[in-house]
């Protein structure tokens, strides 16, 4: 993997994911040496953390809509 692979941020969460899963896959296979391995360990931590501040996001926006814009659609009180 380059350097430049390495430092390129992912483009999205989807993509990210996709990434990550071809590294684990890559590094469960056997095949890769030492170094890859390594590299390939390191740029999975990047994506991980790319991931996790996605969700972590999406889980505030979420908590945000249900504070004070999602209302019960059922028509039943509660």
């Amino acid at each position: 993997m380059s350097q430049a692979a390495k430092d390129k941020p992912p483009r999205s969460f989807e993509a990210a994911l996709a990434e990550l899963e071809s590294i684990v896959q890559g590094m469960e296979s056997g095949k890769l040496s030492l170094e890859d391995s390594l590299a390939a360990y390191q740029r999975g931590v990047v994506l991980l953390k790319h991931c996790q501040g996605a969700l972590a996001d999406a889980e505030q926006k979420i908590q945000v809509l249900e504070a004070g814009e999602l209302r019960d659609l059922s028509g039943s009180p509660e």
